[in-house]
Order: C-alpha cells, then structure tokens, then sequence
C-alpha cells in the first residue's frame, strides 16, 4: 500500500489522460492575458488594505513604519524565488493544475493529492477572503452616494457580535437584524452575490473571462497611477523618519513581520500556471507571464507604500481603506472617491482569476481520478470546465456570507505557503530524477533558488499563528479522509498499474 500512494505520473501520462477526454480545453491565450491574469489576481487586497495593517501594525503595533517598502521588497524577493520554480516546471510540464500537477509527477499520488487540496485553501478559501474585502468597498463606495445597507447585510455573523451597527452605538447588528425562527438572520449579501456573478463569467468562456480581466486590470493600474501621481505632491519626507531607527521603528523584526502580514498581497501568480492548457505556447509564455506579472506589481507595491508612508504618519493608516484615508487626510476627497470605486474593481479582476484557478485543479484531479468524473466535465460549447466552476463558485459564495475574513486570510496564506514549499523542493527532485525532461526555461542557480524558496516560505510558515496551524492540520485530516475513502480506490494512475 505504501508504494501505491507514491506512485507517480510522467508527462506522457498525463498528455495521454488529456487525449482520453471527450472534451478538451482550448488554447486561446497569449503572453499579454497570462500577463493581465497575474497581475489581476496580485493587485488587490495587498495593495488597498494590507498596506495600512503592515506599516501601523495592527493590535501589537508591531509593524514595519515606513520601511514597508523593505517588507515588500523581501516578499517579493522569497515570491520570485517560487515563481522561478513554477515557470521551470509549468514550461516541463503545460498541464493544467498547476502545483498538483507537478507534485504528481515529483513526489507521488499521496502528495499531489495533499496539494490540490492545500491549493482549496490558497484559491477558494482566497476568494472567500477577497469577496468580503470587496463587499467592505463597496458598501463604502455605497455610502458616498448616500446609500446605507443595514448591518446584517453586510457582515457575517463572528464580526457581527462584536461590531456596532454604521451609525449605530448602543444596537448590535445581531439584534436589530430580523429572525427567522429565533434565529438572527446575517450574511455578507454583496459578498455572495459577486462570487455568482463572477461564476456566470468564468463558465461563459476562458477567453471572455480574460477579457473581462484584462478590462479590469486596465482600470485598477489607471487608478494605482493615480494615486501616484496626485499622492507624491503631498509627500513630507520627514514622515519617513530622519534615521535607521525612525524609519524602522520597530526594528527589522517590523520589518519581517510587515513581510509576513503582507504575503496576501502577492498570492495569486501561480495562477497563470493552471491556464496552461489554455495558453497557445505554453512552454514559453507561461514562464514569461509569471515573472514579467510579478517584477511588475512589486514595483507598484513599492512606490505606492513609498508614497503612501510619505504622505501621512504611518501610525494613523490602521484602517480598512489606508489608500483612500491618505488622500481624504491631505483634502483630496474626490481623488480618495474614485479609488474607493478602483479598489472595487481590482477586487472583482482577482475574484475572476482565483475562480478561474480552483475549477482548473479540480479539473486535473477528476482527471486523475482522484475526484468524481463530473468535476472533469468540459462545457461542450464555452470549452470551459463548467460543473466544477460552479461547484466552486457556489461553496465560496455561500461560505463569503458567513465567514470571518481574517480565518479566511489566513487559512490562504499556509495552503499557499506549503504549495510553494512543495513546488521548490518538487523542481529540484525533477532535476535528479528526470533530467532529460526538456525545460523550456530552465532555472539558472537551481540549487540556490530552490532551496532558498523553501526555506523562505517555510520561514514565513511557522510565522503564522498557532490557531491557523491547528485549522490547517484539521483541513488535511479532512482530505486525507476523503483521499482514502474515494481516491485511492478510483485512482485511475492505480487501475494502469493493474492492468485494468
């Protein structure tokens, strides 16, 4: 038993469950769409909300003041190492997938399986964490425009017992919402209604999805740059501190912590690699889509916090929208409006590649038969995989309504963590054990990159909470379940080796 749960999938094998389909994927994107959909799943969250968490510190005001843009720098600097290790294997391996897909091929069945079901938690759980910062936005945007939504619209029910009403100091949301049955009736509306409207899109077609990013995408660097280019007449350079000490209040351990606060924002370039059975010249495109989304939005983020922490004092940004509070702070309120409105439209672009993301993985697992043969079905019409997008869409819709963001963050943050722990390690393993496996791009310093990437990401890892951890090995218990009690039985990589 033990060896039949590292068994493992070649290339051929996988190209041939590509040719047993009745329904395949069609290859219909270039570099510039791969290139929108990394930039369109990086460019949201991290760059509208976490920025104001990571330089203030939250609670423990432990953060990195206006040294974030280090802390950026050094995320960026551990991500670059991993999207160097995906873009070596997406260009072996232009499969759909993803980090599943070459841990099936590096480490064996049990493994893959453990990582598709780590990447649930980076893309689905993601979205779920995404779709409530847009709903935050957008009831905010609402607002500006004089339309109030009641409380038990727009929350969920943990922040609900314990956040006054808008407006509101003595009602809670739990008891001014209606009952049904006794039972107080709160849900994040704008939050699960997003999620539906972005499944209907992305089971509409991969090329009309892209589209519709690529629009967004458009929009949300218009709005960055605007901010750019009307926040650096407000900057004061001594809000960045005149020494090592005023400039990093808190040390380099602000620094670092800035930098794990802040991974969130750069989750969401391996996406591009669960497209590459959609991409026209995926042995090249896909690695150049990776690196070029990730260079780019790293150098936004660090002249926007740059900015940013010249703009203001960096203790006053511990807010829900610190791009827009700086800007309101300095009198430019209608500046301040509009990126409210951008920030909701970078949300909605990451929404749609994340959602674009998950369906993909559940795909290749069908595929496998690691998941039941529906999740596999291919649209005969849009060439998308329909079934598993909408299951998809409606688990995170409906957990969006109920559903604490910062759990949902943080569960994100370790399923990616371990993904990109797994996919560095995987790289190198290839190395040895097939190294006449052609490599498009190939990795110079593999050695170096790889293990400086795991050990990055592993750094960042045992960062995170105990609570987070806790939840994490509760989620693999789950699908170690659900792995031994379907998967290992209909494994259809099992049922070759048989004979059957």
């Amino acid at each position: 038993m033990l060896k039949d749960l590292f068994r493992k999938k070649n290339l051929a094998q996988h190209l041939a469950s590509i040719d047993r389909q009745d329904h395949k994927l069609v290859r219909k994107l270039n570099w510039l769409d791969l290139t929108a959909l990394g930039i369109g799943a990086i460019i949201g969250t991290g760059i509208f909300v976490l920025t104001g968490t990571a330089a203030a510190g939250g609670a423990n005001h432990i953060g990195a003041g206006p040294a974030l843009s280090l802390s950026f720098l050094i995320t960026g600097f551990a991500c670059a190492l991993a999207a160097f290790c995906y873009a070596e294997f997406a260009s072996m391996m232009p499969i759909s997938g993803s980090a599943y897909t070459y841990s099936y091929a590096a480490f064996g069945e049990i493994i893959a399986w453990i990582m598709g079901w780590c990447l649930v938690l980076e893309y689905a759980i993601g979205n779920i964490a995404v779709a409530i910062g847009w709903s935050g936005y957008f009831v905010d945007l609402l607002r500006g425009f004089n339309i109030h939504l009641p409380g038990w619209m727009v929350t969920d029910y943990v922040t609900a017992f314990t956040r006054l009403e808008y407006g509101s100091t003595t009602t809670t949301i739990i008891q001014a919402a209606p009952h049904l049955f006794g039972i107080p009736v709160v849900i994040n509306f704008p939050a699960v209604l997003i999620n539906l409207l972005v499944t209907v899109v992305l089971v509409y077609g991969i090329k009309e999805s892209s589209r519709v990013n690529i629009f967004f995408v458009a929009l949300k660097l218009l709005m960055v740059f605007l901010f750019i280019f009307v926040g650096i007449a407000y900057v004061k350079p001594e809000h960045w501190g005149h020494d090592w000490n005023t400039f990093a209040p808190n040390g380099f351990n602000g620094v670092m912590t800035g930098a794990a606060l802040i991974f969130f924002a750069y989750i969401g370039f391996d996406a591009i690699s669960t497209a590459s059975e959609e991409t026209i010249n995926p042995e090249k495109e896909i690695p150049r889509g990776i690196i070029t989304s990730l260079i780019a939005v790293t150098i936004l983020y660090v002249v926007v916090t740059v900015i940013l922490t010249g703009m203001v004092d960096y203790r006053t940004l511990n807010v829900p929208e610190p791009v827009s509070f700086a800007l309101r702070s300095v009198g430019a309120d209608t500046v301040a409006g509009l990126i409210s409105a951008g920030a909701v439209i970078s949300m909605t672009s990451v929404l749609i590649v994340f959602g674009l993301g998950q369906p993909r993985i559940f795909y290749a697992m069908s595929r496998d038969g690691l998941l039941p043969k529906f999740m596999g079905k291919i649209h005969p019409r849009h060439k998308t995989p329909y079934v598993a997008t909408i299951v998809t869409g409606v688990f995170v819709a409906f957990f969006s309504g109920f559903v604490d963001i910062g759990q949902a963050a943080e569960l994100t943050n370790i399923g990616t963590l371990i993904a990109f722990i797994l996919v560095s390690i995987g790289v190198l393993v290839k190395r040895y054990t097939d190294p006449n496996l052609p490599r498009p791009f190939r990795v110079k310093g593999i050695h170096f990159v790889a293990i400086s990437s795991a050990l990055c990401s592993g750094y960042i890892a045992y960062s995170l909470p105990s609570i987070t951890w806790k939840m994490f090995w509760i989620w693999l218990i789950i699908g170690l379940a659900l792995y031994f009690s379907y998967g290992y039985r209909k494994s259809r990589l099992k049922a070759e080796n048989e004979g059957k």
